[in-house]
């Protein structure tokens, strides 16, 4: 259990040796909330349900980029950020599973930056095949000495994707 563990700090410390760096700090973008409306069809009398906030950022996301986030959690003890986001178009999604492409992470106040670990038994933690429309799928980056915490601020950078005011969740187990 201990030679386990031993082995699994020496990964996380080995793939955060290449990724720490600075970078400048910049503001989230406001985020203004719009109202979704309800639709019904024509001569339908149904009630319509109380309209529900949704954040216009992640409306464009969807649009540009056919993806929904998820959630940005830590895990494995604070040591992963696991980063969660659904695929609605698979077509837009498809430069986000590019392998070629190495996603960073970079925390906002600090600007410090996290990469994907690439152990050599399991190959990156991250999904790289085809995208399906309706899956979830995941990315963990590397948190070594468990650098960013909860309530923090974070930016995805995959290639041309990027998207900031990402909210760090603690860790469910």
């Amino acid at each position: 259990m201990l030679v386990r563990r031993l082995t699994a700090t020496a990964l996380l410390w080995a793939a955060a040796g290449s990724c720490l760096g600075k970078a400048a700090h910049a503001e989230p973008p406001a985020r203004p909330p719009v109202l979704a409306a309800a639709v019904a069809t024509p001569g339908e009398s149904v009630p319509a349900p109380a309209p529900v906030a949704v954040d216009a950022a992640d409306a464009a996301l969807v649009r540009k980029w056919g993806i929904r986030i998820e959630s940005m959690r830590l895990t494995a003890a604070g040591h992963m950020l696991d980063f969660r986001y659904h695929v609605v178009d698979a077509r837009k999604a498809k430069p986000l599973f590019e392998r070629k492409t190495k996603p960073v992470l970079r925390d906002e106040a600090s600007g410090v930056q996290m990469a994907v670990p690439v152990p050599p038994k399991t190959g990156a933690l991250r999904s790289s095949n085809d995208p399906k429309a309706g899956r979830t799928y995941f990315m963990f980056f590397a948190n070594p000495g468990r650098f960013i915490a909860p309530g923090n601020l974070v930016t995805v950078t995959i290639g041309a994707f990027s998207v900031s005011g990402i909210r760090v969740e603690g860790d469910r187990g």
